[in-house]
């Protein structure tokens, strides 16, 4: 027997020095600290302004306090059940599944067909491109200054509109059937810079010879853009209809500055009762437990895109 067939007679983990065992566990240990050190700020700032405030809110959901937001008394599941009862939170839930049926289908639809338009090969589209994409510069609180004034029903563009067609003025803050819709409607401007700029990259990541390959078919433009980019850019609509949910969701600032859940609590979607029932009512007891539903409904919409919407995902 050589002297290779009785080295190979012994695991290799055998054949390694002990020398060299410990130096390779000692780079892999400073490997692990190094690579904690470099993520230490960021899960420092997690636990500060996600983890702690979550764990709080579930504590805070299951007491009452005091205006100072000091607990006063155990209550257990006494705030859900209230909850629960409640016609407001049912109605803030209707509300808030509305705005979001307005919001985001409509937002992704302008979102293709902006990117569509700017993808084209066209002179002077860098000005289109920059133009689709101002939204996204502009805040919250910017932009629903700009659409009151938009929608003032004496001096607003709007009614003045209506009014060159010999239309009524439409009360648009104001009255409960249009309220909705008109902060949707800002809604989906104030997203469409966002969706535009996320499916723009989409499109310049699909291969030009697929253009060219319809194109010799004899396949026009709409119906390439629906029957073969829209199935290949199935993973950034995927993506961005999960964004565009969780956000619409999470929606506040604007129908904050707009109608103040108005009129009537027409515009009251969820996330404006946590801000009513604890800043305004000083109920964080009960503010906390509408969150912590609000979460649990956007995590199970979550889960529910992953597991049955992914499956028709065409990943290249």
């Amino acid at each position: 027997m050589n002297l290779l067939e009785r080295e190979m007679q012994y695991p290799i983990s055998q054949q390694v020095p002990v020398s060299l065992k410990r130096k390779i566990r000692s780079t892999h240990v400073k490997e692990n600290i190094l690579a904690y050190v470099f993520l230490a700020p960021s899960l420092i700032f997690f636990g500060i302004f996600l983890l702690y405030p979550m764990m709080k809110s579930i504590y805070l959901s299951f007491h009452l306090t005091d205006p100072r937001g000091r607990i006063a008394a155990y209550v257990g599941w006494d705030n859900f059940h209230t909850l629960f009862v409640s016609n407001a939170f049912w109605k803030g839930l209707w509300v808030t599944g509305k705005f979001a049926f307005l919001t985001v289908p409509a937002g992704i639809v302008l979102g293709l067909i902006m990117a569509g338009l700017a993808h084209a090969r066209l002179r002077g589209i860098r000005v289109f491109q920059f133009i689709f994409s101002l939204p996204l510069a502009v805040s919250v609180g910017t932009s629903s200054v700009i659409w009151m004034m938009l929608f003032h029903p004496t001096m607003g563009m709007f009614n003045y509109f209506l009014s060159l067609i010999h239309i009524a003025p439409v009360q648009w803050l104001t009255d409960p059937s249009w309220s909705l819709m008109s902060i949707s409607l800002m809604t989906i401007w104030m997203n469409s810079g966002f969706n535009f700029i996320v499916l723009l990259s989409g499109l310049q990541n699909i291969s030009e010879d697929i253009y060219d390959s319809a194109k010799i078919d004899g396949s026009g433009p709409i119906r390439t853009y629906i029957k073969l980019i829209i199935p290949l850019l199935s993973p950034t609509l995927f993506f961005l209809f999960i964004v565009s949910m969780i956000n619409s969701l999470q929606s506040f600032g604007q129908i904050h500055i707009l109608t103040q859940g108005g009129p009537a609590g027409s515009t009251e979607v969820l996330v404006y009762s946590i801000y009513k029932e604890a800043f305004v009512n000083y109920q964080f007891g009960t503010g906390s437990a509408i969150s912590i539903v609000l979460f649990l409904i956007i995590l199970l919409l979550t889960f529910v895109q992953f597991f049955v919407v992914e499956k028709r995902v065409h990943y290249q």
